[in-house]
């Protein structure tokens, strides 16, 4: 079912960066406040919601790191070999990929969904690799605590 919700946001992925744009100010917004509030302690349920939300919308891996919204709403992390920057040697003619035969390859729905994106071309920016000890974070909460750039394109 998650893979097909993921299809569902790819295809729509200009609906899912609009909605993105308009209440992702608001999100960290709130979650400056709680933070300077509450410190820590309400971490893990924000991360249960942001993973339970993003989990189901996108089949988000949690990487703490996210690129949703440069890569068309096809979350990179789903690739087999984890590649961050764009498709591997291995796509297969039809799109598919070559670790798993059955699912399309994740790059080829993100340039899908992206292609569909006002601010589509952000997909050509290079990310850095993922540091696994982010791994299970919030993004939301890293970017309200300044350790992350917000990830709002001003592409717009």
């Amino acid at each position: 079912m998650s893979y097909r919700l993921r299809l569902f946001a790819i295809r729509h992925s200009r609906f899912f960066e609009s909605l993105y744009n308009a209440v992702n100010p608001a999100i960290v917004g709130t979650l400056k406040g709680i933070n300077k509030v509450f410190g820590t302690k309400l971490d893990r349920p924000i991360t249960a919601m942001e993973a339970g939300l993003k989990g189901v919308l996108f089949d988000c891996q949690m990487c703490g790191n996210c690129a949703l919204s440069k890569t068309g709403m096809s979350c990179p992390m789903n690739c087999p070999k984890t590649i961050r920057n764009g498709p591997c040697g291995g796509v297969r003619a039809n799109g598919m990929c070559e670790v798993k035969p059955d699912m399309k390859c994740v790059w080829v729905q993100a340039w899908d969904g992206a292609s569909r994106m006002k601010g589509g071309e952000a997909i050509k920016d290079i990310e850095f690799a993922v540091d696994n000890r982010d791994q299970g974070k919030s993004t939301w909460l890293r970017i309200a605590r300044g350790e992350i750039a917000e990830k709002i394109s001003d592409r717009h």
